[in-house]
């Protein structure tokens, strides 16, 4: 039997409306250059609220959840 750790971290948007997908994942730091963000999307790992999501500008808004790689970050307003 294998383990995966799973991490759960936050984001606040410090008073902005939203921040784009692919600006999340360089800025959480789970991925390390914009060229990656759009492999791990286009390639189906990215999952937004529940949901599979392929667009690389999709606008999160506080309250969305996104996993990726084990990890979860919580949008916060």
């Amino acid at each position: 039997m294998s383990w995966i750790k799973i991490t759960i971290m936050e984001f606040n948007l410090n008073g902005q409306e939203y921040i784009q997908l692919m600006q999340l994942l360089k800025f959480t730091g789970l991925v390390d250059t914009g060229g990656d963000a759009k492999l791990h999307i286009d390639g189906g790992e990215v999952i937004v609220n529940g949901k599979q999501e392929f667009r690389r500008r999709n606008k999160l808004r506080a309250g969305d959840k996104v996993e990726f790689n084990g990890q979860t970050v919580l949008i916060l307003l």
